[in-house]
């Protein structure tokens, strides 16, 4: 098949691409008895977000983002922040740096894909002084030793089975916690519920499953893909739980990549990784990316709509096991994890961070355990349809 052209794709060792800040789009403002941080990125970027004491600031890092042309005084409006400045970190970091005029405690955190590129919104609410120096505090430093290790990080083996491989994504982690909101935090929920899903999988006959990370550590998007493929995946499946500034968006949602997604996908994949590493037995340094894009295209159109039949048979075992859904359960996006061509994959989003009745359920392990045998209801159910 198409798809056994493409071998693997490792993480890019070449300059990645970075992500720039829209001014016009972006402000650091009072809001009621709050201090609200909106930033307008040109792309999803890792990042963190913590406060310290002595004296009281708000932190914001992130990866690959400069800042050129960015008055940080400029974003200012009130007077809850005091001053704003942007210093370089290391390994391609930067920090922002809010001093805050009185104890505020971060309420909300959250980096949402937008056709645009991404916004960063992190909210912050009076609290005592007491409260504040109890909160306040770093998480732990990921230098460039750290860094470098990650890169490093050696694949699982490729499975010399004939199982169907599962791979289970869980999004986010280490210093990119994904959406934070009411005391949960993405990265860690996923990771627990990644290892849920992962024993049911596991309980199935003829079934193996790789998680793209096992702990809270911080696995960049193209590496997931990479380790997918040196697991020779089947299936791939990425687990998220979003937070939106309202909270009337609730239930579960199941992503697949849409055709404006796969356009750009292509080209990432093209400008980000070695062209001799795309394909099986090609050498593309004397191609061109036309030819890696045609041949991606390919292999998409068979893996394409395996993963959008998935995604109706994931949303069909939700609704089975009384899973609540979104209003509009089957969507399409432009996700970098779901870029790759030589397997199907899908993003599901099993609820809202930002929503208190979704929150609940996630919160509850009879609540996951619904979502998780409804995954396995429908891996099983792929599975048979594939063979």
């Amino acid at each position: 098949m198409i798809r056994w052209l493409i071998l693997w794709i490792c993480l890019a060792t070449g300059a990645k691409a970075q992500v720039t800040i829209d001014p016009d789009r972006s402000v650091v403002r009072d809001g009621w008895w709050s201090l609200r941080v909106e930033l307008a990125l040109s792309d999803v970027t890792p990042y963190r977000v913590f406060t310290l004491d002595n004296p009281r600031r708000l932190i914001i890092d992130f990866e690959d983002v400069i800042w050129e042309g960015i008055d940080g005084q400029k974003l200012r409006s009130g007077d809850r922040a005091m001053a704003l400045r942007i210093d370089p970190l290391h390994s391609g970091w930067s920090r922002m740096v809010v001093d805050l005029a009185e104890p505020l405690n971060i309420v909300e955190a959250g980096l949402r894909g937008t056709g645009a590129g991404a916004d960063l919104t992190v909210v912050l609410e009076q609290v005592s002084g007491e409260e504040f120096a109890a909160a306040a505090g770093a998480p732990p430093d990921l230098g460039r030793v750290a860094l470098a290790a990650i890169d490093r990080k050696p694949f699982p083996p490729v499975t010399d089975t004939d199982d169907f491989v599962v791979v289970l994504d869980p999004g986010h982690g280490g210093i990119d916690p994904g959406a934070e909101r009411g005391g949960l935090n993405e990265a860690e929920l996923m990771l627990t519920f990644a290892e849920e899903v992962a024993a049911e999988l596991n309980a199935l006959p003829g079934i193996s499953v790789v998680m793209t990370r096992d702990a809270n550590t911080f696995v960049p998007l193209f590496t997931r893909m990479s380790v997918a493929r040196a697991a020779g995946a089947d299936l791939f499946i990425s687990l998220h739980a979003d937070a939106l500034v309202e909270d009337e968006a609730r239930g579960a949602s199941v992503y697949t990549l849409s055709r404006t997604g796969e356009e750009r996908a292509g080209q990432q994949v093209v400008e980000r990784h070695e062209r001799d590493d795309l394909l099986e037995g090609l050498d593309l340094r004397a191609q061109g990316d036309q030819v890696a894009a045609v041949l991606m295209d390919l292999a998409r159109a068979e893996t394409g709509p395996q993963g959008s039949r998935f995604a109706e048979t994931l949303v069909s075992a939700m609704r089975a096991e009384g899973v609540y859904l979104n209003s509009r359960p089957r969507r399409e996006g432009r996700f970098a994890v779901l870029s790759a061509a030589d397997f199907p994959g899908v993003l599901l989003e099993a609820g809202f961070l930002s929503n208190a009745e979704d929150r609940a359920v996630l919160q509850s392990a009879e609540g996951r355990a619904r979502i998780a045998r409804a995954v396995a209801a429908a891996v099983d159910a792929f599975r048979d349809q594939a063979d």
